[in-house]
């Protein structure tokens, strides 16, 4: 059985950049010692300054072999942000290696310029050496920065940038033993400098290659955002409907994966399946900029300036995670009342839920100074699935009922008549059809005074329900 996608392109990633790191290590072995020997042979320092140079890539090249074999484990409890700042350590003790490379050649050169005089020995072994080095420079900075780019890895990376400065540090040295053969040739004394100059280029190249990865790497272990990314995800979050503000928008990055934390700012009256819905749009804006980001949004709840007592009401009631509806607001003289129903479990007992609608009602006038006094019809939220003892046939209360709907005018028909007995009781439920604009305050006014009558009518009944359809979705 094969395994899934995801994983075998992780596999995949894995093998692609271990192998191309192996076969950087390779060629850093044989440049190494081929520098070595000709370094000493014609006691150039420019080679032997070369050697060191390729020397110190050998062990960066090991360091990156093992660190991109490390890097793309996926994360565990120990590490749950992943292995991938080892690619960014390795950068960091690559940046240290390079560096230690430049005060050796300072030094070196320094005494052979003004202090010891090192008459060297340009061949033609030396040249070759030197032009195959440069060669296979070229390729491997070629496939170290294909694979880099292709998978985002700081460590191949900077192998890549080493190598592709290297071919000029390389060119300096062949154009100083040129200059050191042209003056003995022609006599120029001051010529016999060239080499040790050659070897002060190569360190300013390399201090310049250092201080650039320097400053990523460092950036990257101490976390530092991105530059501009931060204010993009703030923009793309911030024209995502429904959200009110970016309270904190923060980045990091392990290897080649990113991860952002956002604090955002929603409606304090939204639901809590809404509240899920703007954290996936958000996180998909976040994608929309980091692709393969790790995301993580904490919602906060905000008020809203254009909140009205009503929303007011509601957020009280939703931070204690209770549903209230059927809110009525009267206003005595400035003193304002109001009426609520809240529903609350039914196998509550009535001390219980009188305690818990106490609490909700101080909230509220806590929150909402304005409100003078409460009162709450407290109602019993179903808990238990009932099952219909039996479906009721009664064409005689069928054709009463619609009598007593045809009394209102904006009520164009009713159909779907159900009747049905649970526990004894009679339900009926039925469909009436309303004009498409007749107001919704006056749809829920007729509904209520059509029950009401429906039971006046029929004491017999126990629960009406009433749904109301538009004239548009109720063609036949």
């Amino acid at each position: 059985m094969s395994g899934s996608p995801a994983v075998s392109s992780s596999e995949s990633m894995r093998a692609e950049k271990r192998a191309v790191a192996g076969n950087s290590v390779l060629a850093a072995v044989v440049i190494t010692l081929l520098k070595v020997v000709v370094g000493f042979t014609t006691g150039s320092l420019g080679i032997l300054s070369e050697a060191a140079h390729s020397g110190l890539d050998l062990i960066a090249t090991l360091i990156t072999f093992f660190s991109v074999g490390v890097s793309d484990k996926p994360a565990d409890a120990d590490h749950q942000y992943g292995h991938g700042k080892i690619e960014n350590f390795s950068a960091f003790v690559e940046t240290g290696l390079l560096l230690l490379t430049c005060a050796w050649i300072i030094y070196e050169a320094v005494l052979r310029l003004f202090y010891r005089r090192v008459e060297i020995e340009p061949s033609m072994a030396a040249f070759a050496v030197m032009l195959f080095s440069m060669g296979v420079d070229w390729w491997r900075s070629r496939v170290l920065g294909r694979i880099a780019n292709k998978y985002d890895s700081q460590a191949l990376e900077a192998d890549a940038l080493h190598f592709s400065t290297d071919i000029w540090s390389a060119g300096v040295v062949v154009l100083g033993l040129l200059l050191v053969v042209a003056g003995r040739r022609f006599h120029i004394d001051w010529l016999r400098d060239s080499d040790p100059i050659a070897g002060l280029f190569v360190a300013g190249v390399v201090i310049s290659v250092s201080w650039r990865l320097a400053r990523r790497t460092v950036d990257q272990l101490l976390d530092a955002a991105p530059a501009g990314i931060r204010s993009q995800i703030q923009d793309a979050v911030s024209r995502v409907e429904g959200v009110l503000e970016v309270d904190r928008v923060r980045i990091r990055r392990a290897g080649n994966r990113y991860f952002a934390d956002l604090n955002v700012g929603l409606a304090r009256t939204v639901t809590f399946q809404r509240s899920g819905h703007l954290v996936a749009a958000v996180s998909e804006a976040v994608h929309g900029i980091l692709p393969d980001a790790d995301v993580t949004v904490q919602p906060l709840p905000r008020a809203q300036h254009t909140e009205n007592i009503f929303d007011r009401i509601r957020a009280v009631a939703t931070d204690r995670n209770l549903n209230v509806h059927d809110i009525s607001v009267q206003d005595f003289a400035g003193h304002l009342h109001v009426e609520q129903h809240v529903e609350l479990d039914e196998r509550m007992t009535l001390k219980a839920a009188h305690d818990q609608v106490t609490e909700l009602e101080a909230d509220m006038r806590r929150d909402v100074p304005e409100i003078a006094d409460i009162l709450t019809h407290i109602e019993s939220e179903p808990a238990t699935i009932e099952t219909p003892e039996e479906l009721v046939s009664d064409a005689a209360l069928e054709r009463h009922l619609k009598a007593v709907a045809a009394q209102f005018p904006e009520i164009l028909d009713m159909h779907d008549f159900v009747a049905k007995r649970v526990r004894g009781r009679l339900y009926v439920s039925c469909h009436c059809t309303f004009p498409d604009d007749l107001p919704l305050a006056r749809v829920h006014d007729i509904q209520t005074e059509l029950e009401i009558r429906f039971k006046q009518d029929a004491p017999e009944l126990f629960r009406v329900l009433i749904h109301p359809e538009p004239s548009t979705d109720n063609r036949r």
